[in-house]
């Protein structure tokens, strides 16, 4: 039992920083940070920013390579991130552009940002 709350609290803590070096990563390329962490009963998305007249939903993955961390992005977390989008749009008036992104974190590598990374349906 202690041995996997170990496991949860480091895999919390290496997601909450790996979010953290993506929102520092996108504010240096002119991103404004909207959202951190942005719960609904719907879903989780990691990080919501602006830029310009868009509004994009990122989801952040921390793997050990790129590969990892793009196959560990899966066709229901790209729902509930949409939902969550919807979620967060609905009772707001907003005529911005909305995109879909993906950051890869890996280790002692450059964020790797993924623009447009799906498009809904």
């Amino acid at each position: 039992m202690r041995s996997s709350l170990n496991l949860k609290k480091r895999a919390y803590f290496k997601g909450k920083r790996a979010e953290w070096i993506a929102a520092r990563y996108l504010q240096l390329k002119g991103y404004e940070i909207l959202e951190k962490r942005f719960k609904t009963p719907l879903g989780e998305i990691d990080l919501l920013a602006r830029k310009g007249t868009t509004l994009v939903a990122i989801e952040v993955k921390a793997r050990k390579t790129r590969e990892q961390a793009v196959m560990a992005l899966t066709s229901l977390q790209k729902r509930r991130i949409e939902k969550a989008l919807l979620f967060y749009l609905s009772g707001k008036t907003s005529c911005l552009n909305l995109r879909f992104d993906v950051i890869l974190i890996s280790p002692w590598r450059w964020p790797y940002h993924i623009r447009g990374a799906w498009i809904t349906q």
